[in-house]
């Protein structure tokens, strides 16, 4: 259940912290008008009024949470708008899910390597992403070529495959030993089925912070998500889309669509690869719900926020382990 996000709550009036953006502080006209701001602090006041002014431009309902990354302790708090609420994540929690069948590889349970069966049966017909595309079942693909698929092109079929090598119930139990008890699936009577399920703002953000931190997975399957989500093929028609393909490589970023809701989350990283703001946007109830495109209110709000977001932190030294980005170079084929 969401509530409507009035001028008060996007003017962060009523929130836990939006970094001191409130009716009084003076908010800049662009993120580009001024020079870059030198602290975690003035980069998240930067942060909140962008995101106040693009909610308010969009309109519907938004939960977020946004953080800057300060080497001198915690992360800034930039916008923590309803951050508790329980929503549906949709692909979103694609992340979860690849955490999870990870957390297995890791485990030594799976291999990224070993064989799965794309059946005609276990296609959705007509999803977003690939597998729907073939026309030609069965088949046989690697786990990591499902996971690839999953976190870049946001393959609905590629989740049914993961259900496969890992079922609904210990999904959930992974995600829950691993402190996350609201970023869940749904099950469904097929136990190796299920919706996408729930999540947070600040438990998708703290999925985030715990990925990037080593803390998740181990430091090959962490690089093995982190390179699908920061490829050129992955999302680009929200926080990535007005960027140089070199700005695009620094932010691992997932989406997820379904009816009238239109989500993002992702880490935005410093020139050397260190995470410095982690960003979780739920929206939902803007005009447009069959518009699934780069037009959607929701989704060019995202698009203003993302070009201003990485402007604020773009001074700013990120904190913790350090992920160069993959070096992607077209080919001519040959």
């Amino acid at each position: 259940m969401t509530i409507r996000v009035n001028r008060r709550t996007a003017l962060g009036l009523g929130t836990v912290a939006t970094a001191g953006t409130v009716l009084g502080t003076a908010v800049p006209a662009s993120a580009g008008d001024e020079t870059a701001p030198a602290t975690p602090a003035q980069a998240a006041r930067r942060v909140a009024a962008s995101y106040a002014r693009q909610v308010e431009e969009a309109g519907g309902n938004w939960q977020a949470y946004v953080s800057v990354a300060d080497p001198a302790g915690e992360p800034v708090v930039a916008v923590a708008d309803e951050p508790d609420r329980r929503i549906e994540a949709y692909s979103v929690n694609k992340i979860a899910v690849a955490a999870a069948v990870l957390d297995k590889v890791d485990r030594g349970l799976l291999t990224l390597d070993q064989r799965v069966e794309v059946t005609a049966a276990i296609v959705v017909t007509g999803g977003d992403g690939m597998f729907s595309l073939d026309g030609a079942y069965p088949s046989f693909v690697t786990l990591g070529h499902v996971l690839a698929n999953l976190l870049t092109v946001s393959d609905d079929t590629a989740v049914r495959l993961c259900g496969l090598v890992c079922p609904a119930a210990e999904l959930n139990q992974i995600l829950r030993d691993k402190g996350f008890p609201n970023t869940q699936v749904q099950p469904v009577a097929n136990p190796n089925r299920f919706f996408l399920g729930t999540s947070t703002p600040r438990e998708t953000h703290d999925l985030l912070r715990a990925l990037v931190g080593g803390t998740l997975l181990s430091p090959a399957t962490t690089a093995f998500v982190l390179r699908q989500l920061r490829a050129p093929v992955a999302y680009t028609d929200g926080i990535r889309r007005v960027m140089s393909s070199t700005e695009r490589a620094r932010i691992a970023t997932k989406a997820g669509w379904f009816a009238d809701a239109r989500h993002e989350a992702g880490v935005i990283f410093d020139a050397a690869g260190a995470p410095v703001l982690t960003y979780a946007l739920f929206a939902d109830g803007q005009a447009g719900a069959d518009d699934y495109g780069a037009t959607h209110p929701a989704v060019e709000a995202r698009a203003r926020m993302g070009r201003r977001f990485l402007a604020a932190v773009d001074r700013l030294t990120g904190t913790g382990v350090t992920h160069r980005p993959a070096v992607q170079r077209p080919s001519n084929g040959g």
